[in-house]
């Protein structure tokens, strides 16, 4: 924003829009495919939290003799085993593409 001062002691403020709107033209699903592009890790590790929680949900009927509480833990360990591991994997993979996989100038 910019305030103007004119010859009769009046001010007039201008205001510069050229703000790009286009985030905000893009729908749910070009959102998601272009943060996937960016980070392909992070939908990778929420499907293997909702595989895991998917896979202990079917499980918690056949527990045996095992208490629900100790169940629920070794999901929770699991699925956040998972979703730490694919983080990892992309910090990893991202640090490859900014340090190593660009060309020197």
């Amino acid at each position: 924003m910019e305030i103007l001062f004119q010859e009769d002691s009046s001010i007039t403020m201008s205001s510069d829009t050229d703000v790009s709107l286009s985030s905000y033209d893009e729908d749910q699903g070009s959102k998601l495919i272009r943060k996937a592009r960016e980070a392909p890790f992070v939908p990778i590790g929420m499907a293997g939290f909702a595989a895991i929680v998917a896979y202990g949900l079917y499980k918690l009927k056949s527990r045996g003799n095992t208490k629900m509480s100790v169940h629920l833990i070794h999901m929770r360990v699991a699925a956040q085993g998972f979703v730490v591991g694919a983080m990892t994997l992309g910090m990893g993979y991202s640090m490859y593409q900014e340090f190593w996989a660009k060309p020197k100038p």
